[in-house]
């Protein structure tokens, strides 16, 4: 069995976000970049295919030159065989059309089973990457996935869906799938593993290598400024008995912040 995994690096969860001075995204700087948790999840359903059905995993990623060491020390240290790095110029800025385009050339290129992908990125949160790669593979695709089983070429996947029901469905391989919580718990890489891994090579590619144009993943849509929310504003601290506080709460709760 052959399956991909589709890994984004995204700054970590306790990473304290700081904006450029001109506001065309964040700062960089002192940033721990980490796969994003979702991605994480399909990373790790990936590998228990792997383990239970025998194969090889590869993981695809669009990123520059130092995604490459982030790459040996997690995905390939963890066990995924072969690491694939679309490092281009045209790639950067691109929108989640463009990252689709070039995810699906390097997918088709390698005669996959399955690709994996986490539900959504925790930096844009924008959901749609792996739903895109679907549509131009022409595969099928389940989304929020939080249990599945692949047995030959047939496959179950149970879903979230609104209101807090779920569904079963199933389907036939070649497919595109995406990880939601739940679906597993994601294992670390070992000390040795990373030491290991760091003589591993990661397969770097331009978009000439697939195939691909800079015009086919010019972004359709771009983000012009970024900004930071508002400062929370400081907390209000009632005096008086318990009556007096207790009326005064209510007060604030139906005049002022309208929840009741």
């Amino acid at each position: 069995m052959k399956i991909g995994v589709c890994a984004k690096f995204t700054p970590d969860t306790d990473t304290r976000i700081k904006l450029r001075p001109d506001n065309s995204g964040i700062d960089p700087t002192g940033i721990k970049w980490v796969v994003s948790p979702y991605d994480a999840l399909a990373v790790e359903e990936a590998l228990r295919l792997k383990e239970k059905h025998t194969g090889e995993v590869i993981s695809f990623t669009v990123g520059g030159d130092d995604t490459a060491g982030l790459l040996k020390g997690t995905l390939l240290a963890l066990g995924v065989g072969r690491a694939v790095l679309v490092n281009d110029p045209a790639a950067v800025g691109t929108d989640a059309l463009g990252i689709a385009r070039i995810l699906a050339a390097a997918a088709k290129a390698e005669g996959l089973d399955m690709l994996l992908f986490g539900k959504q990125a925790i930096d844009g949160d924008n959901g749609q990457v792996g739903s895109m790669v679907a549509e131009i593979l022409g595969w099928v695709q389940v989304s929020r996935v939080s249990e599945l089983t692949v047995e030959g070429t047939q496959f179950k996947a149970v879903r979230a869906v609104d209101g807090g029901l779920k569904e079963l469905v199933a389907g036939s391989l070649p497919a595109v799938v995406t990880a939601d919580m739940g679906l597993n718990t994601p294992r670390f890489p070992k000390l040795p593993d990373i030491v290991k891994a760091k003589t591993k090579t990661v397969e770097v590619k331009n978009l000439a290598a697939l195939g691909l144009t800079a015009a086919e993943v010019a972004p359709a849509v771009q983000a012009s400024n970024f900004g930071l929310p508002p400062a929370r504003p400081k907390g209000r601290l009632l005096t008086g008995d318990a009556d007096q506080m207790v009326g005064e709460l209510v007060r604030l709760l139906r005049e002022e912040a309208k929840v009741l």
